[in-house]
Protein backbone atom coordinates (compact mmCIF):
# COMPACT_ATOMS: atom_id res chain seq x y z
CA UNK A 1 0.00 0.00 0.00
CA UNK A 2 1.09 3.33 -0.80
CA UNK A 3 2.21 5.76 1.66
CA UNK A 4 0.81 9.82 0.57
CA UNK A 5 3.58 12.04 1.93
CA UNK A 6 2.28 15.38 2.79
CA UNK A 7 4.01 18.46 0.47
CA UNK A 8 2.51 20.91 2.49
CA UNK A 9 4.56 24.10 4.15
CA UNK A 10 4.69 24.74 7.68
CA UNK A 11 2.93 27.94 8.44
CA UNK A 12 6.16 29.52 9.37
CA UNK A 13 7.76 28.94 6.18
CA UNK A 14 5.14 30.79 3.89
CA UNK A 15 6.52 33.96 4.12
CA UNK A 16 10.09 34.36 1.58
CA UNK A 17 11.88 37.33 1.02
CA UNK A 18 13.63 37.71 -2.00
CA UNK A 19 17.07 40.03 -3.01
CA UNK A 20 16.36 40.37 -6.93
CA UNK A 21 19.15 43.31 -7.28
CA UNK A 22 16.43 46.47 -6.78
CA UNK A 23 18.34 49.46 -5.66
CA UNK A 24 17.62 52.72 -4.68
CA UNK A 25 18.03 56.10 -7.19
CA UNK A 26 21.27 58.01 -5.48
CA UNK A 27 21.76 60.66 -8.34
CA UNK A 28 20.46 63.95 -8.56
CA UNK A 29 16.55 64.72 -8.31
CA UNK A 30 15.31 67.47 -10.58
CA UNK A 31 12.52 68.51 -9.39
CA UNK A 32 9.31 70.40 -11.03
CA UNK A 33 10.62 72.27 -13.64
CA UNK A 34 12.42 69.73 -15.34
CA UNK A 35 9.31 67.67 -15.26
CA UNK A 36 7.75 70.04 -16.83
CA UNK A 37 9.88 71.19 -19.20
CA UNK A 38 10.36 67.20 -20.01
CA UNK A 39 6.82 66.97 -20.66
CA UNK A 40 6.10 70.06 -22.69
CA UNK A 41 9.34 68.98 -24.88
CA UNK A 42 7.57 65.55 -25.55
CA UNK A 43 4.22 67.07 -26.25
CA UNK A 44 5.07 69.33 -28.83
CA UNK A 45 7.49 66.79 -30.32
CA UNK A 46 3.62 64.32 -30.45
CA UNK A 47 2.22 67.15 -32.06
CA UNK A 48 4.04 66.32 -35.09
CA UNK A 49 4.02 62.97 -35.33
CA UNK A 50 7.63 63.36 -33.91
CA UNK A 51 9.09 59.60 -31.63
CA UNK A 52 5.60 58.04 -32.72
CA UNK A 53 4.79 55.70 -35.63
CA UNK A 54 4.81 56.84 -39.48
CA UNK A 55 1.45 56.60 -39.27
CA UNK A 56 1.14 59.00 -36.44
CA UNK A 57 3.10 61.66 -38.47
CA UNK A 58 1.30 61.64 -41.88
CA UNK A 59 -1.58 63.87 -40.89
CA UNK A 60 -0.25 66.98 -39.32
CA UNK A 61 2.84 67.06 -41.54
CA UNK A 62 0.48 66.89 -44.44
CA UNK A 63 -1.20 70.03 -43.26
CA UNK A 64 1.86 71.52 -42.65
CA UNK A 65 2.64 71.67 -46.28
CA UNK A 66 -0.82 71.97 -47.00
CA UNK A 67 -0.35 75.73 -45.08
CA UNK A 68 3.22 76.53 -46.40
CA UNK A 69 1.91 75.50 -50.07
CA UNK A 70 0.02 78.84 -51.31
CA UNK A 71 2.41 80.79 -49.32
CA UNK A 72 5.19 79.26 -51.84
CA UNK A 73 3.03 80.09 -55.13
CA UNK A 74 2.17 83.36 -53.96
CA UNK A 75 6.07 84.29 -54.10
CA UNK A 76 7.23 82.43 -56.93
CA UNK A 77 4.01 84.28 -58.67
CA UNK A 78 5.27 87.65 -56.85
CA UNK A 79 8.96 86.97 -57.82
CA UNK A 80 8.31 86.15 -61.38
CA UNK A 81 6.00 88.89 -62.42
CA UNK A 82 8.12 91.41 -60.21
CA UNK A 83 4.70 92.46 -58.44
CA UNK A 84 5.21 95.83 -56.31
CA UNK A 85 3.44 93.26 -53.35
CA UNK A 86 2.36 90.49 -52.21
CA UNK A 87 -1.05 89.06 -52.99
CA UNK A 88 -2.26 88.41 -49.74
CA UNK A 89 -1.65 90.53 -46.53
CA UNK A 90 0.52 89.02 -43.65
CA UNK A 91 -2.66 89.50 -41.40
CA UNK A 92 -4.93 87.91 -43.94
CA UNK A 93 -3.52 84.29 -44.44
CA UNK A 94 -4.39 82.48 -41.22
CA UNK A 95 -7.86 83.67 -41.93
CA UNK A 96 -7.64 82.28 -45.17
CA UNK A 97 -6.32 78.85 -44.09
CA UNK A 98 -8.54 78.84 -40.90
CA UNK A 99 -10.13 75.61 -42.23
CA UNK A 100 -6.66 73.62 -42.06
CA UNK A 101 -5.70 75.32 -38.92
CA UNK A 102 -9.02 73.74 -37.10
CA UNK A 103 -8.21 70.50 -38.45
CA UNK A 104 -4.95 70.48 -37.36
CA UNK A 105 -6.57 71.63 -33.55
CA UNK A 106 -8.83 69.09 -33.79
CA UNK A 107 -6.68 65.65 -34.75
CA UNK A 108 -3.92 67.01 -31.95
CA UNK A 109 -5.78 68.18 -29.30
CA UNK A 110 -7.14 65.20 -28.16
CA UNK A 111 -4.34 63.50 -28.70
CA UNK A 112 -2.37 65.46 -25.88
CA UNK A 113 -4.72 64.90 -23.81
CA UNK A 114 -7.30 62.62 -24.78
CA UNK A 115 -4.94 58.70 -24.30
CA UNK A 116 -3.57 60.41 -20.89
CA UNK A 117 -7.58 60.55 -19.86
CA UNK A 118 -8.25 57.19 -21.32
CA UNK A 119 -5.38 54.82 -19.94
CA UNK A 120 -6.00 56.81 -16.49
CA UNK A 121 -2.17 57.88 -16.04
CA UNK A 122 -2.79 61.71 -15.18
CA UNK A 123 -2.78 60.55 -11.79
CA UNK A 124 1.31 58.69 -12.29
CA UNK A 125 2.08 62.23 -13.03
CA UNK A 126 0.64 63.72 -10.11
CA UNK A 127 2.58 61.16 -8.02
CA UNK A 128 5.85 62.82 -9.23
CA UNK A 129 7.00 66.44 -8.00
CA UNK A 130 4.87 67.60 -10.79
CA UNK A 131 1.32 69.27 -10.18
CA UNK A 132 -1.78 70.01 -11.62
CA UNK A 133 -0.66 73.50 -13.16
CA UNK A 134 2.30 72.10 -14.37
CA UNK A 135 0.62 69.27 -16.21
CA UNK A 136 -1.73 72.14 -18.07
CA UNK A 137 0.90 74.57 -18.43
CA UNK A 138 3.21 71.82 -20.39
CA UNK A 139 0.29 70.79 -22.76
CA UNK A 140 -1.34 74.20 -23.19
CA UNK A 141 1.84 75.55 -24.00
CA UNK A 142 3.17 72.64 -26.22
CA UNK A 143 -0.20 72.67 -28.67
CA UNK A 144 0.29 76.78 -28.74
CA UNK A 145 3.79 76.12 -29.67
CA UNK A 146 2.72 73.75 -32.34
CA UNK A 147 -0.21 75.74 -33.59
CA UNK A 148 2.28 78.96 -33.34
CA UNK A 149 4.92 76.83 -35.89
CA UNK A 150 1.65 75.82 -38.11
CA UNK A 151 0.70 79.19 -38.70
CA UNK A 152 4.48 80.92 -38.21
CA UNK A 153 6.04 78.82 -41.18
CA UNK A 154 3.85 80.28 -43.80
CA UNK A 155 4.00 83.93 -42.74
CA UNK A 156 8.20 83.16 -42.92
CA UNK A 157 7.48 81.92 -46.85
CA UNK A 158 6.07 84.80 -47.54
CA UNK A 159 8.43 87.17 -46.03
CA UNK A 160 11.99 85.95 -47.54
CA UNK A 161 9.86 85.73 -50.71
CA UNK A 162 9.11 89.30 -50.29
CA UNK A 163 12.67 89.94 -49.82
CA UNK A 164 13.73 88.45 -52.56
CA UNK A 165 11.10 90.06 -54.59
CA UNK A 166 13.24 93.12 -53.49
CA UNK A 167 9.72 94.33 -51.65
CA UNK A 168 10.21 96.68 -49.60
CA UNK A 169 12.04 96.07 -46.66
CA UNK A 170 9.86 98.50 -43.56
CA UNK A 171 6.47 97.53 -45.16
CA UNK A 172 7.39 94.34 -45.24
CA UNK A 173 9.00 93.72 -42.22
CA UNK A 174 5.96 95.70 -40.52
CA UNK A 175 3.65 93.41 -42.28
CA UNK A 176 5.70 90.05 -40.85
CA UNK A 177 5.80 91.67 -37.61
CA UNK A 178 2.01 92.56 -37.65
CA UNK A 179 0.75 88.80 -38.85
CA UNK A 180 3.33 87.25 -36.01
CA UNK A 181 1.35 88.90 -33.46
CA UNK A 182 -1.53 87.61 -35.17
CA UNK A 183 -0.86 84.15 -35.14
CA UNK A 184 0.29 83.62 -31.92
CA UNK A 185 -2.61 85.33 -30.33
CA UNK A 186 -4.86 82.75 -32.47
CA UNK A 187 -2.80 79.78 -31.69
CA UNK A 188 -3.20 80.43 -27.63
CA UNK A 189 -6.99 81.06 -28.24
CA UNK A 190 -7.40 78.08 -30.79
CA UNK A 191 -4.98 75.60 -28.45
CA UNK A 192 -7.29 76.77 -25.51
CA UNK A 193 -10.24 75.88 -27.03
CA UNK A 194 -9.28 72.55 -28.40
CA UNK A 195 -7.73 70.93 -25.25
CA UNK A 196 -11.07 72.43 -22.85
CA UNK A 197 -12.79 70.42 -25.74
CA UNK A 198 -10.54 66.94 -25.81
CA UNK A 199 -10.59 66.93 -22.46
CA UNK A 200 -14.21 66.33 -21.57
CA UNK A 201 -13.94 63.00 -22.97
CA UNK A 202 -11.51 60.38 -22.95
CA UNK A 203 -12.58 59.23 -26.46
CA UNK A 204 -10.02 60.60 -29.51
CA UNK A 205 -12.81 60.22 -31.99
CA UNK A 206 -15.56 62.25 -29.96
CA UNK A 207 -12.89 64.78 -29.12
CA UNK A 208 -12.24 65.58 -32.78
CA UNK A 209 -15.71 65.95 -33.74
CA UNK A 210 -16.27 68.25 -31.43
CA UNK A 211 -13.55 70.34 -31.58
CA UNK A 212 -14.25 70.38 -35.75
CA UNK A 213 -18.13 71.26 -34.70
CA UNK A 214 -17.33 73.92 -32.35
CA UNK A 215 -15.06 75.74 -34.48
CA UNK A 216 -17.01 75.15 -37.85
CA UNK A 217 -20.17 75.48 -36.83
CA UNK A 218 -19.34 78.54 -35.19
CA UNK A 219 -17.81 80.47 -37.86
CA UNK A 220 -20.15 79.58 -40.37
CA UNK A 221 -23.43 80.53 -38.04
CA UNK A 222 -21.39 84.37 -37.51
CA UNK A 223 -21.03 84.71 -41.33
CA UNK A 224 -24.24 84.01 -41.71
CA UNK A 225 -25.51 86.25 -39.06
CA UNK A 226 -23.10 89.04 -40.29
CA UNK A 227 -23.95 88.08 -43.78
CA UNK A 228 -28.01 88.95 -43.32
CA UNK A 229 -26.79 92.05 -40.77
CA UNK A 230 -25.17 93.68 -44.18
CA UNK A 231 -28.12 92.82 -46.16
CA UNK A 232 -30.13 94.39 -44.03
CA UNK A 233 -28.20 97.52 -43.84
CA UNK A 234 -27.08 96.68 -39.68
CA UNK A 235 -23.73 97.19 -40.45
CA UNK A 236 -23.18 98.44 -36.72
CA UNK A 237 -24.18 94.78 -35.59
CA UNK A 238 -21.63 92.77 -37.71
CA UNK A 239 -18.67 94.00 -35.42
CA UNK A 240 -20.99 92.81 -32.38
CA UNK A 241 -21.81 89.23 -33.81
CA UNK A 242 -18.10 88.85 -34.82
CA UNK A 243 -17.49 88.02 -30.73
CA UNK A 244 -18.94 84.74 -30.90
CA UNK A 245 -16.67 83.01 -33.22
CA UNK A 246 -12.99 82.32 -32.60
CA UNK A 247 -11.99 83.26 -36.43
CA UNK A 248 -13.49 86.34 -36.31
CA UNK A 249 -12.34 87.32 -32.64
CA UNK A 250 -9.27 86.80 -34.65
CA UNK A 251 -10.23 88.81 -37.63
CA UNK A 252 -11.72 91.37 -35.81
CA UNK A 253 -9.06 92.15 -33.29
CA UNK A 254 -6.24 92.44 -35.99
CA UNK A 255 -8.29 94.53 -38.17
CA UNK A 256 -9.16 97.31 -35.27
CA UNK A 257 -5.04 97.22 -34.20
CA UNK A 258 -2.88 95.47 -36.66
CA UNK A 259 -4.16 97.69 -39.70
CA UNK A 260 -5.83 94.45 -41.28
CA UNK A 261 -8.42 94.51 -44.01
CA UNK A 262 -11.72 92.96 -42.33
CA UNK A 263 -13.41 90.07 -43.86
CA UNK A 264 -16.45 90.94 -42.57
CA UNK A 265 -19.45 91.45 -44.90
CA UNK A 266 -18.88 95.00 -46.27
CA UNK A 267 -15.25 94.90 -45.54
CA UNK A 268 -16.70 97.18 -42.14
CA UNK A 269 -14.79 95.93 -39.25
CA UNK A 270 -14.23 96.82 -35.45
CA UNK A 271 -13.74 100.32 -34.57
CA UNK A 272 -11.07 100.99 -31.75
CA UNK A 273 -13.56 100.88 -29.25
CA UNK A 274 -14.86 97.96 -30.70
CA UNK A 275 -11.57 96.27 -30.78
CA UNK A 276 -10.72 97.16 -26.96
CA UNK A 277 -13.54 94.51 -26.19
CA UNK A 278 -12.29 92.07 -29.09
CA UNK A 279 -9.08 91.75 -27.11
CA UNK A 280 -10.55 91.83 -23.58
CA UNK A 281 -12.83 88.87 -25.27
CA UNK A 282 -9.34 87.37 -26.26
CA UNK A 283 -7.73 87.56 -23.25
CA UNK A 284 -10.52 86.42 -21.16
CA UNK A 285 -11.18 83.00 -23.05
CA UNK A 286 -7.78 82.09 -23.07
CA UNK A 287 -7.28 82.86 -19.27
CA UNK A 288 -11.08 80.88 -18.57
CA UNK A 289 -9.98 77.84 -20.89
CA UNK A 290 -6.63 77.88 -18.60
CA UNK A 291 -8.95 77.63 -15.33
CA UNK A 292 -11.31 75.47 -16.53
CA UNK A 293 -8.08 72.81 -17.50
CA UNK A 294 -6.73 73.23 -14.09
CA UNK A 295 -10.48 72.75 -12.39
CA UNK A 296 -10.74 69.61 -14.93
CA UNK A 297 -7.54 68.11 -13.59
CA UNK A 298 -7.75 68.41 -10.47
CA UNK A 299 -10.77 66.75 -10.50
CA UNK A 300 -8.95 63.97 -12.68
CA UNK A 301 -6.09 63.48 -10.50
CA UNK A 302 -7.94 62.80 -7.52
Amino acid sequence: MAVEHSTATPPGDQTRIHDIGYRGYDGPRLGRSYATRSLYSQSLRGAYGLGRSVKSKVLPMLLFVVMCVPAAIMVAVAVATKAKDLPVDYTRYAIIMQAVISLYVASQAPHSVSRDLRFKTVPLYFSRPIETADYVRAKYAALASALFILTAAPLLVLYIGALLAKLDFADQTEGFAQGLVSVALLSLLFAGIGLVIASVTPRRGFGIAAVIAVMTISYGAVSAVQTIANTQDKGDSIAWIGLFSPVTLIDGLQSAFLGATSAFPGGTGPTTGQGVVYLLAVLGLIAACYGLLVRRYKKVGL
